[in-house]
């Protein structure tokens, strides 16, 4: 590990957390997730020393993700982290009717300079939160569809940091690394289950001792970290963009982007328009901003999306989905997955790489929006390709899958996560005797 900024090192924390409802200030020690005031559920937002405007993005040359260590709540860095890549898209931008749309691709791209070792934008949240960690951690319990497991998995491996992840047994598949995981890294899948019965388990797995929530959407890691797509978006240009385009499952990136934003815009500047983007049939954040309510709290049907599929989104969370939507004058837009499908194949045909089903969700539905006269055709629009070139990638490296540390069934009947977690922790208090009896 190595700084690559001055203010960023162990010990000498460059930012405080703020309390979006309250204003209490907190000093970090890599952990917080909520304020200790009693009021509405709230974020807890970052401010950082750092002056505002486009130049403090950037900490030093180059494209990595530290450096935008400046604006990140991180306490270390690590070397050699892919950043965000912003380009232009013209073709891709005549075809859909946009005159100024940029691209941010995040995923395994060489040719274009993007080499996320686990091909989404996931890659920045998880190298954020483990370096906004304390030196000694504990066990972080991460939920996951899929990604963010990947994301998370990697990093961790990468740098020793135990962390216990619980998927949904299809978020195996995609679960595949250019070495084995190390043992600190432990996977619970779970068969027949949904990625709103794996963050079930995961809340109980977080009260074990040792252990700790790693917090999703309320962790200012995972939304900094996401928030660098803004970044290097804002450099790129040269300015923001006017409407910023990505499909959403809880809408963390989106609201982080919609944060850092707000830390570098510069005099009157517009805050970019936000259009979060959902798979029908499973989308409780354009059911919840159409109905002005909460998100729906139905089970997961089958999108082609399967990242997207959150049931438990911020919404009503001060500072959450709602507040960025209505500050920034955005709006939840919704297609299927015969329009996803084609979207994926469009940006394929025109930009010559492959992109998750996710990113095809985001593009299917600006291209909605451009014929539907949502979005003129001279706006300055930032779409956000959140992941893409895995089928890439697994053609230039010998990928190798990883194993589930335990395999779990989902019970059909009674309590299911109760039931699963108890099974995890039998296991867990069996691993330290069986390794010992083995030494």
């Amino acid at each position: 590990m190595s700084p690559v900024h001055p203010q960023v090192r162990p010990g000498n924390r460059h930012y405080t957390l703020v309390c979006s409802f309250c204003g209490t200030r907190y000093e970090d020690d890599g952990l917080i997730l909520d304020c200790s005031r009693p009021h509405d559920p709230a974020f807890l937002r970052t401010e950082y020393s750092t002056p505002a405007g486009y130049g403090s993005a950037g900490g030093r040359p180059g494209t990595g993700l530290f450096r935008h260590a400046p604006l990140l709540p991180v306490a270390r860095t690590f070397p050699g982290v892919p950043g965000p890549v912003v380009q232009r898209a013209d073709r891709l931008g005549r075809r859909i009717g946009l005159d100024q749309l940029w691209v941010a691709f995040n995923g395994y791209w060489p040719e274009r300079g993007a080499q996320l070792p686990t091909c989404t934008f996931k890659d920045f949240e998880a190298y954020t939160v483990l370096g906004r960690l304390p030196a000694d951690p504990p066990v972080l319990v991460i939920p996951s569809a899929g990604n963010t497991a990947a994301a998370f998995a990697w990093a961790a491996t990468f740098h020793q940091v135990p962390c216990l992840l619980v998927v949904p047994a299809p978020a195996l598949a995609g679960l595949r690394f250019p070495a084995p995981l190390d043992p600190c890294v432990r996977v619970v899948a779970l068969d027949g289950a949904t990625y709103s019965d794996a963050i079930a388990c995961a809340d109980l797995l977080a009260q074990l001792p040792g252990h700790q929530a790693e917090g999703g959407s309320r962790n200012v890691g995972r939304r900094d970290g996401l928030g660098t797509v803004m970044l290097a978006a804002a450099e790129a240009i040269g300015r923001l963009p006017q409407t910023y385009v990505q499909a959403v499952g809880s809408g963390t990136g989106a609201i982080g982007a919609h944060e850092a934003a707000r830390r570098i815009r510069t005099g009157d500047e517009a805050l970019p328009r936000l259009l979060m983007c959902q798979n029908a049939p499973f989308a409780p954040l354009f059911e919840a901003w159409r109905s002005g309510g909460r998100a729906a709290a139905h089970r997961e049907h089958e999108p082609l999306a399967r990242e997207l599929t959150n049931r438990r989104p911020p919404f009503t969370v001060h500072g959450g989905v709602r507040d960025v939507l209505t500050e920034s004058g955005g709006d939840v837009l919704c297609v299927d997955n015969v329009a996803a499908l084609a979207a994926m194949e469009l940006f394929e045909e025109t930009e010559g790489i492959d992109i998750e089903p996710g990113a095809g969700v985001a593009l299917a539905a600006l291209a909605d929006a451009v014929r539907a006269g949502l979005v003129d055709r001279d706006e300055l629009v930032l779409l956000n390709i959140t992941g893409g070139g895995r089928a890439r990638q697994a053609r230039d490296l010998r990928l190798v899958p990883a194993e589930p540390w335990l395999r779990v069934p989902w019970p059909t009947t009674g309590d299911g996560p109760r039931t699963v977690a108890e099974q995890v922790v039998r296991h867990l208090t069996y691993a330290p005797a069986a390794a010992a009896a083995a030494r």
